[in-house]
C-alpha cells in the first residue's frame, strides 16, 4: 500500500507532498494543476522511463520519492534486498518500503530502492507487486505473466506449494554450486599462485626451524657476548671478593673468622651462638654464590666473537623472516597453519572436476523440480 509520495521540480509541481494512506483517496484539480505529474510522478517510481521534459523549467532536475507499507518478508522485501537495499520494519510484519528517482534537466536519471542506488529496471521488477493499474476497460496486471502465475499458485494450494518448494531448495542448490566452481574457474590462477608462494614461505620458515621466542633468546645473548669484558671483569671482582684465590682478605674469610669469634664466647651467652650459626650459613651460602660466579666466569671464557658471530648471523636470518610475515609468533603459526590451506589450494583441480559433476546433477534436479511444478500447475490450471 503507498503511503505517501513527494515530489519536486516536476512539470508545472514546484514542491508537493501527497499523504495517501488506506482508503479511497481522489486527486481533484482543473486543468494544468497538476494531476497529470502525480500520474507521471508514480510511473517514475515505477520504473516507466524517464524524460527531461518532465524537469519544471529552470530547476536542475526533478525528484519524486515515495513509501510503501510492504510485508516484511514478502517478495517485495526480497526483491529490494538482492538489489542491495532494505526495508525498515513498522511492526505486525510490516515495513516502510522507500523508493525515489530523480531526473536531470540534461536527461541523467537515478533510483534509489531503499536506501540504495539501484537500476532503474529494478523499480519496473517491484511495480506488479506495488501498485495495480486500472484503465478505463481493463486491469493492466492481469497481464503480467508474474501475476498470472501468483494467482495460478494461490489457487491451486498445497500441491503447487510444495512443489515451488522444492524448486526454490534446487534452485538454491544449484545457484550455491555454481558460484563456488564460478569462484574456483576464474581464481584460479590467482590460487596458484597463492599455492606457490605459501610453498616457498613453508619451505624457509622449515630451513629456518624458529624456536618460540628465539629473537628474544638471542638478542639477550648478543648483548651479553657484546659486554663480555665488561662482564668477565665484573664477575672476576665479584669472586675474589667472596673468595679469594691470595692471601687477601674475601667475605667466606672474613664470616669464617667472626663465627669462629663468637663461637669461643658463645659458653657465656647462648645469644652468641644462635648469630655464630647465622654467621656460619651465611658464609655456606656465600661459598654457593662465590661457585656461581665462577661457573659464570668459565661460560664466558669459553664463549667469543666467534659465538658472537654466529648469533648475529642467526637473528640477522630470524629478523628477515620476521620483516616477511610481521612477527615470528606470525611465522611459527603459518608454519603450523599452512599445510591445511596448500593441501586445499593444490586440490582445486579435483574439486573443481567435483564441482562440474555437482553441478550437472544440480541442473537435473532443477529440471526435474521445474517438470514437477508446472505438472502441479498445468493440473491446477485444469480444475
Amino acid at each position: 500500500m503507498i503511503e505517501q509520495m513527494t515530489l519536486r521540480d516536476l512539470g508545472v509541481i514546484a514542491q508537493a507532498t501527497l499523504p495517501v494512506g488506506p482508503g479511497f483517496t481522489a486527486i481533484t484539480g482543473e486543468t494544468g494543476a497538476g494531476k497529470t505529474m502525480v500520474v507521471t510522478g508514480l510511473g517514475l517510481l515505477l520504473g516507466q522511463r524517464a524524460d527531461s521534459g518532465a524537469v519544471r523549467s529552470g530547476a536542475p532536475q526533478a525528484s519524486v520519492e515515495g513509501v510503501w507499507i510492504v510485508p516484511e518478508n514478502g517478495p517485495v522485501a526480497e526483491r529490494v534486498r538482492e538489489a542491495g537495499g532494505d526495508v525498515e520494519p513498522s511492526g505486525g510484519g510490516k515495513a516502510e518500503l522507500y523508493l525515489g528517482r530523480t531526473i536531470s534537466s540534461e536527461g541523467r536519471g537515478r533510483a534509489t530502492v531503499g536506501g540504495r542506488t539501484a537500476p532503474a529496471g529494478v523499480l519496473s521488477d517491484l511495480a506488479d507487486q506495488l501498485v495495480v493499474v486500472h484503465g478505463q476497460s481493463d486491469q493492466l496486471r492481469l497481464r503480467s505473466a508474474a501475476a498470472q502465475r501468483d494467482a495460478l499458485d494461490r489457487f491451486a494450494g498445497a500441491p503447487v506449494a510444495a512443489a515451488l518448494d522444492d524448486y526454490r531448495s534446487a534452485l538454491d542448490h544449484a545457484r550455491t554450486v555454481g558460484e563456488e566452481l564460478r569462484r574456483l574457474t576464474e581464481d584460479r590462477d590467482e590460487r596458484a599462485r597463492e599455492a606457490d608462494e605459501l610453498r616457498e614461505a613453508l619451505a624457509e620458515i622449515e630451513a629456518l626451524d624458529p624456536q618460540p621466542g628465539e629473537d628474544a633468546d638471542l638478542a639477550q645473548r648478543a648483548e651479553r657476548l657484546a659486554n663480555a669484558e665488561e662482564l668477565r671483569v665484573a664477575a672476576a671482582t665479584a669472586h675474589a671478593a667472596l673468595s679469594s684465590d691470595d692471601d687477601q682478605p674475601d667475605a667466606i674469610g672474613l664470616l669464617a673468622e667472626a663465627r669462629r669469634v663468637l663461637e669461643r664466647s658463645a659458653h657465656n651467652d647462648t645469644r652468641l651462638a644462635e648469630l655464630a650459626e647465622q654467621i656460619g650459613e651465611l658464609g655456606y651460602r656465600a661459598a654457593d654464590i662465590a661457585a656461581e660466579v665462577s661457573g659464570y666466569l668459565a661460560d664466558l671464557d669459553e664463549t667469543g666473537p666467534h659465538e658472537l658471530a654466529a648469533v648475529e648471523e642467526r637473528r640477522a636470518a630470524l629478523g628477515a623472516l620476521i620483516r616477511r610475515h610481521g612477527t615470528l609468533d606470525d611465522a611459527l603459526a603459518l608454519q603450523r597453519d599452512g599445510g591445511s590451506r596448500l593441501l586445499e589450494l593444490d586440490d582445486d583441480s579435483d574439486r573443481i572436476e567435483r564441482l562440474t559433476a555437482s553441478q550437472a546433477h544440480a541442473a537435473e534436479a532443477l529440471d526435474a523440480a521445474a517438470s514437477a511444478l508446472t505438472t502441479a500447475r498445468v493440473e491446477a490450471a485444469q480444475r
